[in-house]
């Protein structure tokens, strides 16, 4: 990659230096970027301890982090001072996400051959090594975010531009006629934002999901993707209930939601809760109150004798990977939740209204815009009837005139030559 002068960079791909890491931490910021003497990179953390402190999760300060530790490490490369950074160095990093390929620990293996890839199963994409459109925003958010802050302090030694610019719109002021069924558009949008490609949701048939259901191997696995077709919970949000948050009598579970944190009481179906039954059965030991419902079913030595542990993210992806294995697909947790919706998208007792509860969308527009779409397998299977009646048509013969009768007024009348 060649360096201009003023060190800016061109987009020409290159391995951005090992600077840095992410670390977990105990305290007020759960995560902590260290430099590499591994010392808290003070803007950083100042800036991290005022996101804690506006209420974000733990996992939006780790995606934080870790968005700024590829920032500081692309100015390590153009070898500019974080303080003095322009648009220059976020276009330039922009385009390096367009074109570099993530860094791995290890090589892939039998991901190699099917990356970028289509699955003939689930007809949806294999993840490749590249920066997907929403990383790239997501980077862009996180960068701008962080001058923000430093801008509002007004310290003299801090930056004087915030280097990601907005594009605002040309004409009346943003929201001027503001339709009060569609969100509030910010007041600009920025300015390196890529365009996101629009992605249909796709619903599991019957069959697929009877393949997926088939071929788990416990009863916790069965309840946990029970209760998710049926809720259209979040993956998250499933893995921090805990018993006490199931009402047996009224077959609800009570859930924390993304975002807002709000606690929410989801129907499930009856068959999930059979299926949570027998998971219980299967642990033994009654679990507490408390703790996290679903625990993983092998247990660990940890020195001090042999413990469940709960199921974290991880554990419940490799439940999926062994599926996938044995199915030949690339099924994920998000999948049932777009099954869900869908379902009750088009069930006419049910309306738009109520899947955007059990959905838990802010806005009415974003559950319309989402799941108020034409399957596209239905779409093409209308098409292939369209066809087959213009075959049909084709194919029928010319009707044949009676004697009397003229040709140019029987093909005025029936709009084909008669015979």
């Amino acid at each position: 990659m060649e360096i201009h002068e003023a060190g800016r960079a061109d987009a020409h791909p290159a391995v951005l230096p090992r600077w840095g890491r992410v670390v977990a931490a105990d305290g007020v910021v759960p995560w902590l970027l260290l430099d590499d003497s591994d010392e808290p990179v003070t803007p950083v953390h100042q800036f991290l301890v005022d996101f804690v402190a506006r209420g974000n999760s733990p996992g939006s300060v780790r995606s934080y982090a870790y968005g700024l530790l590829r920032w500081w490490r692309w100015l390590v490369f153009v070898d500019v001072a974080w303080d003095k950074a322009t648009s220059a160095e976020v276009r330039g990093l922009v385009l390096w996400l367009q074109q570099a390929a993530k860094r791995r620990e290890a090589d892939r293996t039998l991901s190699a051959a099917t990356a970028g890839t289509v699955n003939p199963v689930t007809r949806k994409e294999y993840l490749d090594d590249s920066y997907k459109p929403r990383t790239i925003r997501h980077s862009n958010a996180v960068i701008r975010s962080f001058y923000e802050f430093w801008l509002d302090l007004g310290e003299a030694q801090g930056p004087l531009v915030n280097p990601v610019p907005l594009r605002r719109s040309r004409g009346a002021r943003p929201n001027a006629h503001h339709n009060p069924l569609q969100q509030w558009r910010t007041d600009g949008q920025l300015r390196y934002n890529p365009k996101i490609p629009k992605r249909m949701p796709r619903a599991m048939t019957d069959e697929q999901w009877f393949a997926l259901f088939g071929a788990l191997r416990s009863n916790r696995d069965r309840a946990i993707l029970a209760v998710a077709v049926s809720s259209a919970a979040r993956a998250a949000e499933l893995l921090g209930v805990r018993p006490a948050d199931l009402d047996w009598g009224e077959q609800l579970i009570q859930v924390t939601r993304k975002g807002t944190c709000a606690r929410q009481w989801l129907p499930a179906s009856a068959e999930a809760f059979v299926w949570i039954r027998c998971y219980l059965a299967d642990l033994g030991a009654p679990l507490e109150p408390t703790e996290p419902l679903w625990q993983t079913l092998r247990r660990r030595d940890h020195g001090t004798g042999l413990v469940r542990q709960p199921l974290n993210y991880e554990a419940l992806r490799a439940v999926f990977r062994r599926v996938n294995a044995t199915l030949g697909s690339n099924w994920s947790m998000h999948d049932l939740r777009h099954t869900a919706a869908l379902r009750m998208s088009r069930d006419e007792s049910l309306s738009l209204r109520d899947v955007q509860v059990i959905l838990g969308h802010a806005h009415l527009s974003t559950t319309a815009d989402v799941y108020l779409v034409e399957e596209e397998a239905e779409v093409v299977r209308r098409v292939h009837q369209h066809f087959s009646r213009h075959a049909d048509q084709q194919r029928q013969p010319a009707p044949v005139a009676a004697a009397g009768y003229d040709d140019h007024d029987l093909a005025v009348l029936f709009g084909k030559a008669a015979r």
